[in-house]
């Protein structure tokens, strides 16, 4: 009996290990997750309504150093048909004006309920309380050294593992950044980590504006240097600024974004010379000659104030102002600038940027695989509602009925290296070794790897399983 091992119990975590047991009915399938209950960030999702799909999800949506692959990956997504998945579950939904696809209920208790149900319906064993060390790798398969919900050291060995670890977003979901961490210490190349989707802190924010919403058109500067800009609500707060534009210029706000800016543009639907043809017509309607009187039925009167001040006019006699200081004032509600912005911390961060390149996800089971040579490490790009491939054990060669695949024993005279027991890098030229598993020649690592000492080469991945895609906003994303 095959034994598959799904380290974190969140909602890929949860999804994977049902996706497993449906896969294979023959298979022991065991999660293990830290909380003391599954699916804590779950209940989070979508202001507690669960986001589960979004129908226009294009590569463009997401943030990503390597496009092609990206593509390649939602593109497996989109085949595996997650909406159908859910509905062989029972789940019925909605989807709202937006295209964001949601439980008929609007409640993410009933997502984890049924998840729950079929888990327990198929016999997939999820243990709570267990904080995964290390996992290491042998000829017969993996093990994974944790502590368990008793505070003992325990061990599993399992056929395949699977990482659903989650990102460093919401920590007080149970998230810290242990997943690409553990992905590092097996090889993969990170990404610096940062949070997005969150609010943004400014160095001299105006408290009186705190709570006023207003729609703009919100630009993200490197200095000069446009980098993104998004149309919507923006949000005053007493820190700083928020709101859905904002939190998704946050998406390219990387570490290596040194003088970060946003302009906000209050009038996106007006030309800047129009505008000010627009404010000085104005003056003869106006009920007084006060600035606070310039905006009544244009602006909330704080916003329109803090406008004011920034363009530095006069607060009284308005039928004075030539029309340069017109002008101006255009130009500000134009160009409104915000410095010296830092992104909120991780606790408000809805998702992680950086992380994982998918360049380490080999295609087209995006499984990662160290340095392209190792062998099988872990099996899942963790997304927001489940995995994307199951892991394949070390030597697996062939399918059987039931769409696993199942290892073959390691060759066990050829040189094997009496230590590890295992597979070594058997040096055929300087730079490359030989695969253990087809004899072909691939790079070598540019550093040893310290938990997966075998050498393989990847094969297909399994078939029949649906596996539910990604949503924007979840807790993990591409880089």
């Amino acid at each position: 009996m095959a034994h598959i091992l799904i380290l974190g119990g969140g909602a890929a975590g949860l999804a994977a290990a049902l996706a497993a047991a449906q896969t294979d009915p023959t298979a022991r399938v065991t999660v293990l997750e830290r909380s003391p209950r599954p699916g804590k960030k779950l209940l989070a999702t979508g202001n507690g309504r669960c986001n589960l799909d979004n129908e226009g999800i294009t590569p463009e949506s997401y943030s990503s150093a390597d496009r092609a692959a990206l593509d390649a990956l939602l593109r497996t997504v989109n085949a595996a048909d997650p909406l159908g998945w859910f509905r062989a579950l029972g789940l019925y939904t909605r989807t709202d004006e937006t295209g964001r696809v949601y439980p008929y209920s609007n409640q993410a208790a009933d997502v984890l309920a049924l998840l729950e149900h079929h888990l327990a319906r198929c016999g997939v064993e999820v243990r709570t309380g267990c904080t995964v060390q290390t996992l290491s790798q042998n000829r017969g398969g993996y093990v994974v050294l944790f502590s368990n919900a008793d505070g003992a050291d325990e061990s599993l060995r399992a056929d395949a593992v699977v990482c659903a670890m989650g990102g460093s977003a919401g920590p007080q979901f149970g998230t810290d950044g242990f997943g690409p961490r553990f992905a590092a210490q097996c090889g993969g190349a990170l990404a610096p980590l940062y949070p997005c989707l969150t609010a943004l802190q400014c160095a001299k924010p105006d408290k009186r504006l705190a709570g006023i919403r207003a729609k703009a058109h919100a630009a993200l500067y490197n200095g000069s240097t446009l980098l993104a800009d998004y149309r919507g609500e923006v949000q005053f707060t007493d820190y700083g600024l928020s709101g859905i534009c904002i939190m998704d210029l946050t998406r390219h706000l990387t570490p290596a974004v040194k003088s970060p800016a946003v302009e906000l543009d209050l009038f996106p639907d007006i030309a800047e010379d129009a505008l000010s043809a627009l404010f000085a017509a104005r003056v003869p309607l106006l009920p007084g000659d006060t600035a606070a009187d310039f905006w009544l039925g244009l602006l909330n009167a704080k916003l329109g104030r803090a406008l004011w001040q920034a363009a530095g006019l006069p607060d009284a006699d308005v039928h004075r102002l030539s029309a340069a200081q017109w002008q101006k004032l255009a130009h500000i509600a134009k160009h409104w600038r915000f410095e010296g912005l830092t992104p909120c911390g991780w606790k408000q961060a809805q998702v992680t940027g950086g992380g994982l390149a998918l360049t380490e996800l080999a295609a087209p089971a995006f499984t990662l695989w160290a340095k392209r040579w190792t062998a099988w490490a872990a099996a899942a790009a963790s997304t927001c509602t489940g995995p994307l491939a199951a892991a394949l054990p070390p030597g697996a060669v062939r399918q059987n009925r039931a769409g696993l695949y199942r290892p073959r024993s390691l060759p066990a005279k050829r040189n094997i290296d009496k230590k590890s027991r295992a597979v070594p890098r058997c040096v055929e030229r300087p730079g490359r070794v030989l695969s253990g598993l087809t004899g072909r020649a691939v790079p070598l690592p540019r550093r040893p790897l310290r938990l997966l000492p075998v050498s393989g080469t990847p094969q297909r991945p399994t078939t029949g399983a649906r596996y539910p895609a990604p949503s924007p906003g979840g807790p993990d994303s591409f880089s």
